[in-house]
């Protein structure tokens, strides 16, 4: 079991607070992506859970234990960090070994576990190399291992793919889901990186300012953001948001959901000019001027033209009140949209 329950966490540095008050349930066997720009305190809160920074108010509870003053080595819980933190003066067998003989563990069930954790994350073949002799992927695999090993309730795993090149990081994401489906720990996971939350997680908890935006599975943060900071911060690009238009009403847009040609149902129609183009084989990225400011387009077609209109059917229109929330499209909104349509 790894259930964890952080209720009214704050954390300050001096007079820097970085986590006002937090609260926040992940649930036991869940993959579970802390995500939000530099500076969010997303790390902040991953290192609270691991027991490398105190709480100034607030507790964690790791399966209903308060452990908010345990020391770290006696939560259940294994750390994956950025730069691996593994020992280059030792093979791969040996730095997977080591937490074991720390803990007294037996010659014998060392030698069966070392053998075990590597066929699961395919570290056979290189036991007895030295991480210097290893690829970022194979040390990630190690840094894993190492983790692995101790059986913990829970997976802490902070931006650790944020070292590999992009080809490694796509396969690397692709590697950690399986591994997760195959160990059902709760997993914990902390990146600055959209894509790495969207394809990864089970549930995904966006934060700003120590803050929580919306916390929510990849398709409902997707499609339904909560705020214009969650609509904006997730999807590629990012969607467009129109602040004039609509009296004390914001409304926006993602850049697929815009079409070049006519479609069947009620729409909203923008001539737009279009400024830069991207063409990026199986679709374009048009960059664009219209009436209501700038707007992206992303399109499967290529179009010649520099004057296109563009319609969006008004179910794949999001509408937002004066303070940047979420609000439903109403018969009101409707007829205004109609009354500034092109």
């Amino acid at each position: 079991m790894g259930e964890i329950k952080l209720i009214g966490i704050q954390k300050a540095f001096g007079k820097d607070v970085v986590i006002p008050d937090l609260n926040l349930t992940i649930e036991d066997g869940s993959f579970t992506v802390l995500v939000g720009p530099s500076g969010c305190g997303k790390s902040t809160t991953l290192r609270m859970v691991a027991g490398l920074e105190v709480p100034t108010a607030g507790q964690i509870l790791i399966d209903n234990e308060d452990v908010t003053s345990m020391p770290s080595g006696k939560r259940g819980i294994a750390m994956v960090f950025q730069n691996y933190a593994i020992y280059p003066t030792m093979t791969v067998s040996g730095n997977i070994e080591f937490g074991l003989i720390n803990n007294k563990v037996p010659k014998a069930e060392r030698k069966r576990l070392i053998s075990e954790i590597a066929d699961i994350v395919g570290l056979t073949p290189y036991l007895d190399r030295k991480p210097s002799a290893l690829s970022g992927g194979q040390r990630q695999r190690v840094a894993l291992a190492r983790a692995m090993v101790k059986k913990p309730k829970v997976f802490l795993l902070d931006e650790p793919l944020s070292n590999l090149d992009a080809k490694l990081r796509a396969a690397m994401r692709v590697e950690l889901k399986q591994l997760h489906q195959r160990l059902g720990t709760t997993f914990v996971y902390v990146t600055h990186d959209q894509v790495e939350a969207m394809s990864m997680a089970d549930n995904i908890v966006l934060m700003d300012k120590g803050i929580i935006q919306q916390s929510s599975n990849p398709a409902t943060i997707y499609h339904r953001p909560q705020n214009i900071f969650t609509a904006c911060f997730i999807g590629t690009p990012p969607m467009n948001i129109f602040e004039n238009g609509l009296e004390n009403v914001k409304f926006g847009a993602r850049p697929e959901k815009i079409s070049l040609e006519p479609i069947e149902g009620q729409a909203f129609r923008l001539k737009v000019d279009v400024s830069t183009k991207e063409m990026l084989g199986a679709e374009c990225i048009y960059y664009c001027n219209s009436k209501l400011g700038q707007i992206i387009i992303k399109s499967p077609d290529d179009y010649p033209q520099k004057e296109l209109m563009g319609y969006i059917a008004y179910k794949d229109l999001h509408f937002f009140d004066a303070d940047s929330n979420r609000i439903d499209i109403n018969d009101q909104l409707k007829a205004d949209l109609d009354r500034i349509c092109d």
